[in-house]
């Protein structure tokens, strides 16, 4: 059996250090101002929260921001110069990543990689290694395990940090994390086995419990049939349209592209994150709009995670974090919509949970 590898508390500290004197940007959960929990870049290792719970926000905007610049154009002499962004970025990395969160940027890389490669978006993953820690079960509103991943899912990151005493076992889950391993080889030490990571992973497993019990096969089937339905009109009623769901999700990576004037002659192509829950998202130069209600617009929430992206890319685009459900100022909870459009759906032969599996989803 291939020996562990610890990294210790005291170990992990000095690993951040050498990072920043290298000038590498470290990514982690901090304290702001306000006292919450969210993604941050670090200034020093004591900036890093390992167990502040889940933050506020996901790892998303990490690799696809709220707002970035596509080009620049300035109009010169009756023609159009246009200048570059860059599409290639420096090493960073993100440690202390939830598992939902790694597993929502790998969801991603799917439709950014479909009819068209986004260059930034790619090129932010590439030169970023994703150290992810296993979580210690979630809290009432997690589902993870509903949607095939669980708190020691390792899908979408590089490596694998569980928290035994004193430090952490290492499980390296790529090659990328092989190099990050080998660079800061004195960082690492060996060890003999360590069933106090079992046994975390183990607990975390038994802690969870998910709020939905979990057939997004189910689910996908009554979509498909019942694109009319009197539920959604039902739950739309607590939905304010703000969007705050989609600011904070994982996988929601719906965007605007505008080009703004800096001048007279001069402006920026800039992509905006956008959501399908806003009244003018689907508006029309006629002034129609597809969607005029809110029941409209949640429904397309619903059905584009569990109806729409597995159809065509074989997974749901949700990894299960309760995220939505903590932002929503309205209490629209999507594991109880979840869970009675699987009541609707009936049982029906091959319709059974997914089974949750550390690697990805079944």
């Amino acid at each position: 059996m291939k020996p562990a590898t610890m990294l210790s508390s005291t170990q992990l500290d000095g690993l951040l250090h050498d990072l920043l004197a290298a000038g590498v940007e470290i990514i982690g959960p901090a304290r702001g101002r306000d006292g919450r929990i969210d993604y941050q870049s670090l200034t020093s290792p004591e900036a890093l929260v390992l167990d502040g719970g889940v933050p506020r926000r996901s790892l998303k905007s990490t690799f696809l921001p709220a707002t970035e610049p596509l080009f620049a154009w300035r109009l010169k002499r009756g023609d159009v110069e246009i200048e570059s962004v860059p599409t290639s970025f420096a090493p960073r990395v993100v440690i202390g990543a939830r598992p939902c969160d790694a597993a929502g940027v790998e969801v991603l890389d799917r439709v950014m990689g479909w009819d068209y490669r986004d260059e930034l978006w790619f090129g932010r993953r590439a030169a970023t290694t994703v150290l992810i820690v296993a979580c210690d079960g979630g809290d009432r509103s997690c589902f993870c395990t509903s949607v095939g991943l669980g708190p020691d899912a390792t899908r979408g990151a590089d490596v694998r940090l569980v928290p035994v005493p004193g430090g952490f076992r290492v499980d390296i889950l790529s090659e990328k994390g092989e190099r990050f391993a080998a660079m800061h080889a004195d960082r690492f030490a060996t060890a003999g086995e360590i069933p106090e990571a079992e046994a975390f992973l183990s607990q975390a497993r038994s802690r969870h419990v998910a709020p939905w019990g979990g057939s997004p096969a189910a689910v996908e089937r009554w979509l498909g049939e019942h694109f009319e339905h009197e539920l959604w009109g039902e739950v739309a009623l607590r939905c304010h349209g703000c969007g705050a769901c989609a600011a904070v999700c994982p996988t929601c990576h719906c965007f605007d592209i505008v080009d703004e004037p800096d001048g007279v002659m001069h402006g920026t192509r800039r992509r905006n994150a956008d959501t399908c829950q806003t009244a003018r998202f689907t508006v029309h130069a006629s002034g129609h709009n597809p969607r005029a209600d809110q029941a409209a617009r949640l429904r397309q929430r619903v059905r584009h995670k569990f109806q729409i992206y597995p159809s065509r890319f074989g997974q749901v685009l949700c990894t299960g974090c309760g995220r939505c459900s903590r932002a929503c100022p309205g209490g629209v909870d999507l594991p109880e919509i979840l869970t009675r459009l699987e009541a609707l759906a009936g049982p029906t032969a091959g319709d059974t949970p997914l089974t949750s599996v550390a690697g990805g989803v079944a």
